[in-house]
């Protein structure tokens, strides 16, 4: 996790880089005396917490939390025990007052850590939900939704042709790989072909173009294929 302090008193930002030292999954990025020299790093690094004090020159803590990417945790650090109220208005995981003990440290490191993990669980299954297991040459492939271009089907076996160049061939018919693929990308457009709609780069009442792949558009799925291009646009 990256982190940054920004604190004005030399021996306050010593004492939060010797804390922070002692965390194994805390990456200290910078250190500064006030809030802007600290904007150029914030603008060109991930950074996922910040040690802030409140009292500074120029732009104060608070109103410098206040500017920062939603995604970017605070943690103030602070003399003055009357901003906790007032400091909690904004992404606040924890208060701590100067001087800050190590016990007292650990305790909203913990905090940080259960948001932190939390949040790559639930990123972890939103990625998932988007993806599907695909068995072939004996062994499993997890593949995106968005890498696949369309799926052909013949009798009881798919292939599924993706970026890259690449194709994967399992034994699955067209009707079962349809029935795992989420409507909202992929449609059926004849007995034997599935189409990614969001890879479509033209299409006629006769075909549908994928790059310059021409695949041929059945008859009978030709007005439920408009239907889903009306209801979620294919290109």
């Amino acid at each position: 996790m990256n982190c940054i302090i920004v604190d004005d008193e030399p021996i306050a930002r010593q004492g939060m880089i010797n804390l922070i030292h002692k965390v194994p999954f805390l990456e200290l990025k910078g250190v500064f005396r006030e809030p802007m020299e600290a904007r150029p790093l914030l603008d060109s690094s991930p950074i996922h917490l910040a040690f802030l004090d409140i009292r500074m020159p120029g732009i104060n803590g608070l109103s410098f939390a206040r500017t920062l990417p939603e995604q970017v945790m605070v943690i103030f650090t602070t003399a003055y025990a009357k901003h906790a109220l007032e400091s909690f208005e904004v992404n606040t995981i924890d208060y701590l007052t100067k001087p800050i003990s190590e016990e007292r440290f650990l305790q909203a490191i913990e905090k940080v850590k259960r948001i932190w993990n939390f949040g790559r669980e639930r990123t972890e299954q939103k990625q998932h939900a988007m993806s599907i297991m695909i068995r072939a040459d004996r062994k499993f492939h997890h593949v995106h939704f968005q890498d696949i271009l369309y799926v052909e089907g013949m009798k009881d076996y798919v292939t599924i042709y993706l970026t890259k160049n690449r194709k994967l061939i399992t034994a699955i018919n067209l009707k079962n790989i349809r029935s795992k693929l989420p409507g909202d990308i992929f449609s059926r457009i004849s007995k034997s072909y599935i189409v990614n709609k969001r890879h479509i780069t033209s299409m006629n009442n006769r075909s549908v173009y994928i790059k310059d792949i021409r695949i041929p558009l059945g008859e009978i799925f030709r007005e439920q294929f408009r239907k889903d291009c009306s209801n979620d646009p294919c290109f």
